[in-house]
C-alpha cells in the first residue's frame, strides 16, 4: 500500500489517501446561568432539539443558522436563537464572548405586550445573567495577572 504524508491544514489530514480524518476545534463547555436549564425543560421537544443542535455549533466555535445579536439595548456579546412552534416564539440566549466557555443566559417564550419588542423584565434578567457569567469567567477561567 502506498502512503503519502500530508501537511496539516486545519481541515483534514490523511495517512492513507482513502481515509481522510476531519479535525474539529475543541468543544467548549456549556454553562447554564440562573434558571436557564430549567427554562429549557419547559419548551416543546422540537424547540429543545433545535436549541440543542444550535448550542452544540456554538460550542465548536460556529455561528448557528439564524443566530444573531440580541440587540434591543443589550451588550453586543449577547446572542439569540429564535424558534417558532405551535404559534409561539421561543428564544435561547447565550454568550460565546469568552474563549474557554459558552454561557446559556436564558431560554424563554417571547410574550411581548407591545409588538416585536422583548419585555423589559426579560431583557433585565438576561443582562443580570450576563453580568453573572462575566463574574464566573473571571473567577474560574481568567488567569492570574490578566485584566
Amino acid at each position: 500500500m502506498h502512503r503519502r504524508r500530508r501537511v496539516l491544514t486545519g481541515v483534514s489530514i490523511s495517512a492513507n489517501l482513502h481515509m481522510p480524518i476531519q479535525v474539529k476545534p475543541p468543544l467548549r463547555p456549556l454553562k447554564w446561568v440562573g434558571g436557564s436549564k430549567r427554562s429549557l425543560d419547559d419548551v416543546p421537544e422540537d424547540v429543545k432539539d433545535v436549541f440543542g443542535a444550535a448550542l452544540l455549533d456554538v460550542q465548536y466555535g460556529d455561528t448557528p443558522d439564524g443566530a444573531k445579536p440580541f440587540g434591543e439595548g443589550l451588550p453586543r456579546e449577547i446572542w439569540k436563537i429564535v424558534e417558532n412552534s405551535d404559534g409561539n416564539t421561543y428564544r435561547a440566549v447565550y454568550t460565546a464572548a469568552f474563549p474557554e466557555v459558552v454561557y446559556v443566559l436564558d431560554v424563554f417564550m417571547k410574550k411581548s405586550k407591545s409588538g416585536i419588542a422583548t419585555p423589559k423584565m426579560d431583557k433585565d434578567r438576561v443582562r443580570e445573567r450576563f453580568n453573572a457569567a462575566k463574574r464566573d469567567y473571571v473567577e474560574h477561567y481568567r488567569k492570574t495577572g490578566e485584566r
